[in-house]
């Protein structure tokens, strides 16, 4: 097959969390598996770009990446030179795969295959949350919906989501849905590393043992105000919380922090991590701790798996019945969430099982090869229906 893939950021731009490392894992998956595969996306990295060539395909794995300039409604990924490219090639491509909603390059793409009559799969990425979309920007997502999602969700050849949590809040919108497939996210296995690969800064606050890991984007729908909360019912345990702060957010978990008194105990690293930090940071960990609000999926819960690190997330993590079924760490309501930290900290035995447990189960069924193939079928039933 020859597939073209459209999504707003990609690699090198991995300040943009999880859909970065999914899609371009994926992708690489597809590969492997003997099928063509283009990216079409933006060179856009935060405030300035990435330094990548622009307009002509890029080999990224064996991946075949275009990159567009986007000058203007950077906020919506406009890339007009994007537009143009897809009106000469669509005509090319067995089938298309958005990633994301309420942006320019879906809408843009959605539009051009259905004129040439090329099919579609689109993957709103946890992005259609009624909940979330109330809590920010509700008038504008409501419009955009109604004038342009609505369209492109319900013409699309198949809808893929990553977890059963994000097939019960799409059921919530008003949508004559088409198909919907859940296709997990897979996980690479973790690479090799050494102490003197770690930066300063890391190797001072893994020294802070034991600790608790955040993993991920500071952002409010993650969850961090209930994990500095629970920390009030766990004495003498430390946190770490990594990850870029793309939204200014630092600063209001810094005073939260102060508020609660548990500062003391509050390591902050607001920057992208990975290779030997990354490694570090997790291989120090006595538990992983995701407590979002929302979470269509929670690549970083599985990334903790396959490294044998205990889990605990909150009931909205979409990776919540991998959890319980490998028994790799337990799944907990917001307001249990100290309490139940708590009561794991005393039984060293069962968190060495639960991590082992959960690095099985990661390793025999997420694997991207895995997760390829999965979507590879997903694909063959949308050109033969």
């Amino acid at each position: 097959m020859k597939i073209l893939h459209i999504t707003p950021t990609y690699l090198p731009a991995v300040r943009y969390g999880g859909p970065i490392y999914s899609v371009h894992g994926l992708c690489r998956a597809l590969v492997a598996l003997g099928h063509d595969v283009h990216v079409f996306t933006t060179s856009v990295d935060g405030h300035s770009n990435s330094n990548v060539p622009l307009g002509r395909a890029v080999d990224l794995d064996g991946v075949k990446v275009w990159y567009f300039p986007s000058g203007f409604l950077r906020r919506l990924y406009f890339a007009p030179a994007m537009m143009r490219e897809l009106r000469r090639q669509v005509a090319s491509f067995d089938l298309l795969h958005l990633h994301s909603v309420f942006l320019w390059p879906t809408w843009a793409a959605a539009r051009v295959a259905r004129r040439a009559g090329v099919p579609y799969v689109l993957s709103p990425r946890g992005m259609l949350v009624r909940d979330l979309i109330r809590k920010k920007s509700r008038l504008r997502k409501t419009c955009w919906i109604r004038l342009i999602e609505k369209k492109n969700i319900e013409q699309a050849a198949m809808v893929h989501v990553t977890s059963p949590v994000e097939v019960a809040e799409l059921k919530r919108f008003t949508f004559c849905l088409p198909g919907v497939t859940v296709v997990e996210n897979g996980v690479s296995w973790p690479g090799k590393w050494s102490d003197n690969e770690v930066s300063e800064d890391v190797r001072n606050i893994v020294r802070n043992q034991p600790y608790l890991l955040f993993f991920g984007r500071l952002n409010w729908k993650k969850g961090i105000d209930r994990l500095l909360h629970a920390l009030k019912e766990v004495p003498k345990l430390q946190l770490i919380v990594a990850g870029n702060d793309e939204d200014g957010y630092l600063a209001e978990l810094k005073r939260l922090a102060t508020t609660l008194q548990v500062s003391d105990r509050v390591f902050f690293l607001a920057r992208s991590l990975e290779g030997a930090d990354k490694e570090a940071l997790f291989s120090g960990a006595t538990l992983f701790v995701l407590s979002s609000y929302s979470e269509n999926f929670g690549i970083t819960v599985l990334e903790a798996m396959v490294r044998a690190v205990p889990v605990v997330i909150t009931e909205e993590v979409g990776a919540a019945e991998i959890v319980r079924r490998s028994e790799g760490g337990i799944v907990v309501t917001a307001q249990h969430l100290g309490p139940q930290i708590a009561s794991l900290l005393t039984d060293e035995h069962s968190l060495a099982v639960m991590g082992q447990n959960g690095k099985a189960m990661v390793e025999q069924q997420y694997s991207w090869p895995q997760m390829g193939k999965k979507m590879e079928k997903l694909y063959a039933g949308v050109l033969h229906a």
